[in-house]
């Protein structure tokens, strides 16, 4: 072993440093730098290297080479005229070429095991088997597909005779004679019938080294061509459901090049396949950025995204994904929904489903995101009660979440596979909430249906019916509501015939039912078939250390819902919110987030401090008259907006100030019960 002093520590020294110190057959013994803290000196000392201010004091007899990386002529000439007799010094310049050669030699040694590792890939990947033998008849290749139609492992084969491994293999047959063997057919242990291929192995002079037999199963052929013919079948069934397809559908290469799209799309943008196949991704787009290059560039789906496209400028939704092959990206699918009709439906369907929304329970425990000591408790208290009947009492706060406990509580439970429906008390009067709760018979009074109609508990039998805001009926709804805890069955208005239900009642409140007894505006008998199992469902002010989870949460629900990619929340702003008190709970958590992430730009990926509105006093001007740094008047924006933002925080003061009593805060506001549940919902504050 060749004992090394390297003198220098600068870039050049500490290269060579790296590179020498990888070679077997060379010792450093030490590094030389007049600097101490030199670069070279540094990485020295982390290998336990001796170092040195003076390269005198580490010259030794034992020193074989001396590498001068200074540059420098005198110090060259010293060392040279200092050194033992036996030692070779080598100047910077020879040093740099040798380190040249030496990456030259492991990069092609490198090169050599790509190559050897594409090739044992592509040799273990073909469906053939492969054996191949040296010239003294010992296996050298034995590959996946013949371990698979053998049944013996390459371990097993390898540096084994052929014959011993396959008797019939007539590789020994083909090195003596030197003659290929085309298709001819053999059977194997397993009585699998094969055709198999053995040629030799001839180098320049002519001499058979080696020979290599590639055979496969006749049986797996077969299968193949069925499976090339099911291919072929499902491929153009796929066609035709892409072409039948309402929703048109355009697919880019890796370079964003136009590569197909379906007669929808021509319908929908007004576009033809000459216009846009071999053109650019931005080809069809009015207004908006091309999701098919974002989506290039990030290797990730997105979804949801509003853009205008075509000649006819049709207001589209977008969601496109890309196309992944081993890893890498090769162009990407866009799937584009046609809102423009869409929206003027929605927004008629929305006004009904604010009033009570049937659906299906859509939440789970898992979802419920919270891992505090009084999450826990009420995580599960509903848990137990998901495995019995009993009527379940959820209370607490506005925007706790009461509504995912009910949706868990059904799924939990043995009633899952039935119907879910939801009902807000607080948003019908008293005659409508009686007759969608219980029904009513042909003529119970003017404008009933004909033929009458079912209640919502007859709707719900067998299944669960969640009655939120349940402090705020009416006495006379509570009586006809207590017949059904006691007896287990309704009678409709207008009608005399009991019909019997079975149905699971949740019902929640953040009214304090104990004061509302007291003041008579509550029935206490109904109040104790309510109160079964309670149920309190923590604010927010009780599980701050859960405030992590949630902005994680929210930030991947948004991401999704804006087509952001914001990865995390700094600490700093995690702090901030923790230091609220959150009359709003994590409705008011869910608003903040969110106007955070419209103040943000769209190549900011981590949610600041200087995101977050203000939470004590929002839109408060300073001493001198300029507004806050998180003022959103700052931006230039639509006057629609700026006015639907001042409506909807003065509806989050008023919820705060009542202790989110809506029929106070309607009345307050002059407008209808109903009105302000429609402004909640568009607000999302219900």
């Amino acid at each position: 072993m060749r004992k090394v002093l390297i003198v220098g520590a600068g870039r050049g020294g500490t290269a060579l440093l790296k590179t020498l110190r990888q070679i077997e057959a060379l010792k450093i013994i030490g590094i030389a730098d007049h600097n101490v803290n030199a670069t070279g000196m540094m990485e020295a000392r982390k290998y336990e290297i001796p170092t040195a201010v003076n390269y005198q004091t580490l010259l030794s007899e034992e020193v074989e080479i001396i590498i001068d990386t200074t540059g420098r002529e005198e110090i060259f000439e010293e060392i040279r005229n200092g050194k033992p007799k036996h030692t070779v010094v080598i100047p910077g310049s020879i040093a740099q070429m040798m380190m040249g050669l030496i990456d030259e030699k492991e990069n092609l040694i490198e090169q050599l095991k790509h190559h050897q590792q594409e090739l044992t890939i592509i040799l273990n990947s073909t469906y053939d088997g492969m054996i191949a033998v040296n010239k003294e008849g010992l296996i050298t290749l034995f590959n996946r597909a013949a371990e698979r139609m053998i049944g013996i492992t390459a371990e097993e084969a390898v540096g084994e005779r052929s014959i011993k491994i396959i008797p019939n293999s007539r590789l020994d047959i083909v090195l003596q004679t030197g003659q290929p063997e085309i298709n001819h057919e053999q059977y194997l242990y397993s009585k699998r019938k094969i055709i198999t291929n053995r040629v030799p192995v001839i180098n320049q002079d002519g001499e058979v080294v080696g020979a290599v037999a590639v055979f496969r199963d006749v049986t797996d052929v077969t299968n193949l061509t069925e499976e090339v013919t099911e291919l072929k079948r499902t491929q153009s069934i796929l066609e035709a459901i892409i072409n039948s397809s309402d929703d048109a559908i355009s697919v880019v290469n890796e370079h964003g090049i136009g590569w197909m799209i379906n007669p929808a799309y021509t319908r929908l943008t007004g576009l033809s396949p000459v216009e846009v196949l071999g053109k650019p991704a931005e080809t069809d787009i009015y207004e908006g950025e091309s999701m098919h290059m974002k989506v290039l560039k990030l290797k990730r789906a997105i979804r949801g995204v509003h853009m205008k496209v075509g000649k006819q400028r049709r207001e589209v939704l977008v969601n496109v994904a890309p196309v992944m092959v081993d890893g890498e990206v090769k162009g990407s699918v866009g799937i584009v929904h046609d809102i423009s009709e869409i929206k003027k439906l929605t927004a008629e369907l929305d006004r009904a489903r604010r009033i009570i929304r049937r659906l299906e329970a859509k939440y789970t425990f898992e979802e419920i995101i919270g891992d505090s000591r009084p999450m826990r408790l009420a995580i599960e208290q509903a848990k137990k009660a998901a495995a019995t009947p009993a009527t379940v009492l959820l209370r607490g706060e506005s925007g706790t979440g009461k509504e995912l406990f009910a949706h868990a509580i059904h799924n939990e439970s043995e009633r899952k596979y039935n119907q879910f429906i939801r009902v807000n008390c607080a948003a019908l009067s008293d005659h409508l909430l009686e007759s969608e709760l219980f029904g009513y018979e042909e003529g119970a009074f003017t404008g009933a249906r004909r033929g009458g109609k079912q209640g919502l508990f007859e709707e719900a039998n067998g299944g669960t019916i969640f009655l939120d805001e349940i402090g705020e009926i009416s006495l006379n709804t509570q009586a006809k509501l207590l017949r059904v805890l006691q007896e287990k069955e309704i009678v409709r208005v207008g009608g005399t015939k009991s019909i019997a239900i079975n149905v699971r009642i949740i019902a929640a409140t953040n009214v304090h039912l104990e004061k509302a007894i007291q003041a008579g505006a509550f029935r206490e008998d109904l109040y104790y078939r309510l109160n079964v199992l309670p149920i309190h469902v923590p604010s927010l002010r009780e599980r701050q250390s859960d405030m992590d989870a949630l902005v994680s949460h929210l930030l991947r629900k948004y991401n999704l819902e804006y087509g952001r990619q914001i990865d995390s929340a700094s600490a700093e702003a995690i702090l901030y919110l923790k230091q609220y008190h959150w009359p709003g709970n994590v409705r008011e958590l869910e608003n903040v987030i969110s106007r955070a992430i419209i103040n943000m730009k769209f190549t900011d990926n981590i949610l600041e401090l200087i995101h977050l509105p203000p939470l004590e006093e929002r839109g408060r001007q300073g001493s001198s008259g300029e507004r806050t740094q998180n003022d959103p008047l700052q931006e230039e924006v639509p006057l629609e907006a700026v006015v639907q933002q001042a409506e909807k925080t003065y509806l989050e003061q008023m919820l705060r100030k009542y202790r989110g009593n809506k029929t106070i805060v309607a009345k307050k506001l002059q407008i209808s019960v109903r009105n302000l549940y429609y402004k909640l919902s568009k607000y999302e504050l219900t």
